[in-house]
Order: C-alpha cells, then sequence, then structure tokens
C-alpha cells in the first residue's frame, strides 16, 4: 500500500529493490577496491598514490627526511603512515628508508621531528649519542640486513647528557652508577671541543660527538665498503630545539 491507500506497484518494488542492490554493489567494490590499495606496499589509502614508496638511494632518503623536517618547522605536517592500514601494511616485514641515532631526550623525537611514520625508521636513542658494541651493532642493523640507505647522528641543542658529561670531566666528579659509561663514551668529545674552544663549550662538545660519531660509523669495517660503493650514507646532523630545524653538520649526501 502506498500513502494514499492505494496498492503500490509492483514496478516501484522492483525499482527500489534495484536501486538497493546497486547502492549494495558499489559499496562492497569500493570496499574491495580500498582492501587492494591498502594491500598494495607503499601505497596511501586516501588517494591510491605513493608518496611512501621506499627511497632507493642515499640522496633520495636525506631528501624524504629533510622535507619533512621543512614541514616540521613550518607546522605544515603530514602525518604518513600513522593509520591501522599502515600497521597492518608492516606487520609481517619492515624495510626503513633510514635508520637515525639521537639522544634520549624527550623533545627530540625523530619521527615526529622528520614527519615520518609507522615502519618509515630504524631508531636508535642514548644519552649524549653515546655509542659501544651493542649500539654499533643496533645501528648497523638496517644497513646490513635490509639495505636501508641512510644512517643519521642526531644531536642537539642543550643536551643535558652532554652538559653533565663535561662538568664531570672537567669538575673530575664522577657521576652515579652506569651514568659514568656515558661520561667515557663522551670524553673523547670532550678532548676535542677543548682543543677547539669556543664560547660555549658544551654546545662545542654536543656538536664534535655528532661528528666523531658519524665519523666512527662512516669508517668501521662493516659500513664502509657501503659507503664507499655509495649505497650508503652517514650523515651528522644537529636538531635546534628553539626552531625545530635540522642542520647538517657533515656527511649529506649528493
Amino acid at each position: 500500500m502506498d500513502r494514499t491507500g492505494r496498492p503500490e506497484r509492483p514496478a516501484r518494488r522492483v525499482l527500489l529493490a534495484g536501486g538497493f542492490a546497486v547502492a549494495a554493489a558499489a559499496i562492497a567494490g569500493c570496499s574491495s577496491a580500498t582492501k587492494a590499495v591498502v594491500s598494495a606496499p607503499g601505497t596511501s589509502p586516501a588517494t591510491g598514490t605513493s608518496p611512501a614508496a621506499r627511497p632507493a638511494t642515499p640522496a633520495a632518503a636525506f631528501a624524504r627526511l629533510m622535507d619533512g623536517n621543512k614541514r616540521w618547522v613550518s607546522g605544515d605536517l603530514e602525518h604518513p603512515d600513522r593509520d591501522p592500514d599502515r600497521r597492518e601494511l608492516v606487520a609481517q616485514e619492515q624495510v626503513p628508508f633510514g635508520s637515525v641515532l639521537s639522544c634520549i631526550d624527550s623533545r627530540v623525537p625523530p619521527e615526529l621531528l622528520f614527519d615520518t611514520g609507522l615502519g618509515d625508521l630504524y631508531v636508535m636513542r642514548t644519552g649524549g649519542e653515546a655509542i659501544g658494541p651493542v649500539v654499533t651493532g643496533s645501528v648497523e642493523y638496517g644497513p646490513m640486513t635490509s639495505g636501508t640507505p641512510l644512517i643519521v647522528v642526531l644531536g642537539h641543542q642543550r643536551c643535558g647528557a652532554v652538559e653533565a658529561a663535561y662538568k664531570s670531566i672537567r669538575d673530575s666528579k664522577p657521576l652515579p652508577g652506569h651514568l659514568q659509561a656515558i661520561v667515557e663514551a663522551l670524553r673523547p668529545a670532550y678532548d676535542r671541543a677543548a682543543r677547539q674552544g669556543g664560547s660555549d663549550p658544551v654546545e662545542t662538545m654536543a656538536r664534535v660527538q655528532v661528528k666523531l660519531t658519524a665519523d666512527d660509523l662512516r669508517s668501521n669495517k662493516d659500513l664502509a665498503p657501503l659507503v664507499k660503493k655509495g649505497a650508503l650514507a652517514v650523515v651528522g646532523a644537529y636538531y635546534s630545539l628553539d626552531t625545530g630545524k635540522v642542520e647538517v653538520l657533515t656527511g649529506a649526501p649528493s
């Protein structure tokens, strides 16, 4: 019956049923298309484009990171690779395009300041970028097991670990517990910074530490062959807490 009390025409029922069927088919088709997009590596579920395709060279990986940092500085963030679709995509396999060794400082999270997402970076964080066998092995993991083409050693402004180590060495006052291990790891940077001089010895030491660590990684026996053949770049960089900008100190790939 229609609203006037007359029997509803069969043709209308057929039309409505057909319309619902078409709509259901369209929704199912969209769902299938979405699943196809999600399952394609490096594809954006929203657009079907490939903004997250893994950079294949050190220069391309470095450009990706620095573009992300520009967005961080300007506030024009993309927040890429941070949704359940990306989580599902990388659940079984990861192929990060960069490795970042940075400080433990809570104000310097590499994934945020480079505007990257899940599965994009290997990240190691130690006080003052101090390294030892386990840390070095962790940094080597990406380049040596999955061909990650870029390592960034990232120091930063007003580094508390560097300042504590500087004062400990300057005043000959060891730090408690295992903090002294950080001091000893940073001693070469202290010695070089003392020779180099400057108006702010802690900032000088922090920058020196980045350069020494990057040099050590670039020249170690396992990574040096990759660097020599152009498959890997080791970049030393410095982050400004005030501006959010990453400054390159050494090793930028051309």
